[in-house]
C-alpha cells in the first residue's frame, strides 16, 4: 500500500476520455490549479492502458463508457500492469451507477458525476467536485483490499472497550462514510447477520441516482434487508436504509418509532457534503435516548465528527474505521484527534463488533 509523496512536485494526472469535449474540460479545469499537472489524454481504454504503463501519472480520471476498451476493463488492465490511483468519470444514470461500483469493486479510488450541461451551477458542481476529488486522492492509499484488512491487528483508542450502563443496549446503528464507502459499508453490513435486531441507517455522499442502485446492489449482497430510504419510512429491526442522494436526511420521532424525514439541501445550506453525515447523526441521537450506535468509516473531510460528538454527549457509543484500512483517512481522523472515538477497528472487524455489542 503506498501513499503518493509529500513532496513540492505536482500531481501528475492522465486524462482518459472518448469524447474530446470532456478531455477539454477536465484538462482545462485541472491545469489552472498550480498543483496538478496533466502529463497526457487518452481517447479509449487501450490508448489509456498503454500511456498510463508509460507516463506512469500519480492519478487517472477514467471514463467509463469507451470503444475498443471500456473504462472498467481498461481499469482492471491498469491495476494488474501498473497500479495507479484511479478515480472514474460516470453518466448519471441508473446503468452509469452499477458500472461505477463495478469500478470501486475492481479498484478504483472515487468517482466522478459526469453532469457537464449548460447550467453554470452544474458546471461549477462539476468543476469542485473534481478538483476536490484529484487533490483530496493525494492522500489516499494505493492497494487498499478487505484482505489486507483481514490481517490489521485491532487498535482501540481510547484503550477500553465500548462501555454501557448496566441493562442498557444500543437499539440503532448510524453509519457515515464518503471515499471508499461503498466498498467499505458492503464488507461492514457483509458481516452482520440478517438476523440482527437493530435498524441501520446509512448517509454516504452520493448523487441522486446513485443511492437507489446502490441499495439495491448491497441487499443483493447483504443477508440484511437494505433498501433506499423514502421520505416517513420507519426506521425497523434487521432492515438498512440508505439516505436518498440530493438531499439530506434528518431522523425524528414518529409515535413510539423513529421516521426518515428528507431534507432539500437549500434548506441546510451549512452543509458542503451531500447527504450530510453530521445532520444525520444529529437528528438520530436527539430522538435514540443514548441508544444509538455510531459508525464512521473511510471518507474526505470531516463530515461525521460534529455527529459522533453530539451523539456522545446524548450518551451514545462510536465506532471508528482504523488508518490502515481507510482509503482516504479525513472523516475517521477527524474523529480520532476529536476524541470522540471510543472504539478504532480495521474494516473487517467493525461489522462483527456492531452484532457483539448490539445483538
Amino acid at each position: 500500500m503506498t501513499m503518493i509523496p509529500n513532496q513540492a512536485r505536482k500531481l501528475r494526472v492522465l486524462v482518459v476520455d472518448d469524447s474530446s469535449f470532456m478531455r477539454m474540460v477536465i484538462r482545462n479545469v485541472l491545469e489552472k490549479d498550480p498543483g496538478i499537472e496533466v502529463v497526457g489524454v487518452a481517447a479509449d481504454g487501450v490508448e489509456g492502458v498503454e500511456k498510463a504503463h508509460n507516463l506512469k501519472p500519480d492519478l487517472i480520471t477514467m471514463d467509463i463508457e469507451m470503444p475498443r476498451l471500456d473504462g472498467i476493463s481498461a481499469l482492471r488492465q491498469v491495476m494488474a500492469k501498473c497500479p495507479t490511483r484511479v478515480i472514474m468519470v460516470s453518466t448519471l444514470t441508473c446503468e452509469g451507477a452499477k458500472a461505477t461500483f463495478d469500478a470501486l469493486d475492481a479498484g478504483a479510488i472515487d468517482y466522478i458525476p459526469k453532469n457537464v450541461t449548460d447550467s453554470a451551477d452544474a458546471q461549477r458542481a462539476f468543476r469542485e467536485d473534481l478538483l476536490r476529488k484529484v487533490k483530496g486522492s493525494a492522500g489516499s492509499f494505493l492497494g487498499r483490499s478487505v484482505a489486507a484488512a483481514a490481517s490489521t491487528p485491532r487498535i482501540v483508542v481510547p484503550s477500553r472497550p465500548i462501555a454501557r450502563p448496566a441493562g442498557q443496549k444500543f437499539q440503532y446503528v448510524g453509519i457515515g462514510a464518503s471515499t471508499g464507502g461503498p466498498v467499505a459499508i458492503q464488507e461492514v453490513l457483509g458481516r452482520i447477520p440478517g438476523t440482527f435486531p437493530h435498524g441501520i441507517v446509512v448517509a454516504i455522499h452520493m448523487p441522486k441516482a446513485f443511492t437507489g442502485p446502490y441499495a439495491e446492489r448491497l441487499n443483493t449482497k447483504c443477508s440484511l434487508q437494505v433498501k433506499e430510504a423514502n421520505d416517513g419510512d420507519i426506521v425497523q429491526p434487521g432492515v438498512v436504509l440508505v439516505t436518498p442522494g440530493g438531499k439530506h436526511t434528518a431522523l425524528v420521532r414518529q409515535g413510539s418509532g423513529i421516521a426518515i424525514r428528507t431534507i432539500s439541501t437549500a434548506e441546510c445550506p451549512q452543509y458542503i457534503y451531500v447527504p450530510s453525515v453530521d445532520h444525520m447523526l444529529t437528528s438520530f441521537a436527539d430522538v435514540a435516548n443514548g441508544s444509538l450506535l455510531g459508525v464512521i468509516l473511510t471518507g474526505m473531510g470531516a463530515d461525521g465528527f460534529k455527529g459522533m460528538k453530539h451523539l456522545k454527549e446524548k450518551g451514545g457509543g462510536t465506532i471508528v474505521q482504523d488508518e490502515a484500512t481507510s482509503t482516504i483517512y479525513g472523516m475517521p481522523r477527524a474523529c480520532i484527534e476529536g476524541k470522540v472515538a471510543d472504539t478504532v477497528l480495521p474494516l473487517s472487524q467493525i461489522g462483527p463488533e456492531i452484532a457483539r455489542i448490539a445483538g
